[in-house]
């Protein structure tokens, strides 16, 4: 038997690629890298679990491309933002190795990381999950996609963001606690990755709050820029 929808659905977001005019990269799922600083870890208040990495997912549907301007999010009096390179797979991945994972990387960008961190925080005093502090709308910001061979591959390049033109976030890729190698192969462990699915490797430190009309601009040498205004007032 064939299904058809009752009503429409929203089809995938799609992110502009640089150099592909008229084509984006379909987004097909979102997993987030937590603690993959150790400097972010320990401003936080937590140790860096060096035994394996830790994931958590935001919603296709919570994208946001660069050069919006978006309310401020809903629900929460202290949302914080999160620079973060971001990993676009272009093929499929089982159990990779390490030493192959990098084959099925489509590009990079920059992308920031909004967090409700107030409501974060709630939920993990209850030992809840962190989803209401995570996965909301417009909480997956994103630049456009440079292809892998015209970036290389991730290492000393600088992860860095403006807030209000003051640079609040500073670091270099080298610094993360697990590399992009390492991230994809323990990941295709636990699910069958394919193109379109999207990994933020985690954020420096020097995290903090946005308000109204606040402006961020991140950069990731060899990216396009990432910017986003804040407007609205608080909810």
């Amino acid at each position: 038997m064939t299904l058809v929808p009752i009503f429409p659905v929203a089809p995938p977001p799609l992110i502009p690629i640089n150099g592909a005019e008229g084509q984006g990269f379909a987004v097909r799922r979102i997993f987030c890298v937590g603690r993959n600083y150790a400097a972010h870890a320990a401003e936080m208040g937590n140790e860096v679990d060096r035994e394996a990495p830790f994931y958590f997912t935001k919603s296709a549907y919570a994208l946001c491309l660069s050069g919006s301007e978006i309310p401020y999010p809903a629900g929460t009096r202290d949302c914080h933002y999160e620079m973060e390179l971001v990993v676009a797979l272009g093929s499929s991945a089982r159990e990779i190795g390490e030493d192959d994972a990098l084959s099925v990387v489509f590009g990079y960008a920059c992308g920031i990381d909004l967090t409700r961190r107030d409501l974060q925080a709630a939920a993990k005093d209850k030992r809840r999950p962190w989803d209401i502090g995570k996965d909301f709308d417009n909480a997956a910001l994103i630049a456009p996609i440079t292809r892998s061979d015209a970036f290389g591959q991730p290492g000393d390049q600088a992860i860095r963001l403006m807030h209000d033109g003051v640079e609040v976030q500073s670091a270099k890729l080298s610094d993360m606690v697990w590399s992009v190698p390492e991230i994809i192969s323990h990941l295709s462990r636990f699910y069958a990755l394919d193109a379109g699915d999207l990994i933020y490797t985690g954020t420096p430190a020097g995290v903090g709050p946005v308000a109204a009309g606040s402006r961020l601009e991140g950069q990731v040498d060899g990216l396009t820029p990432i910017t986003v205004t804040i407007a609205g007032e608080l909810s």
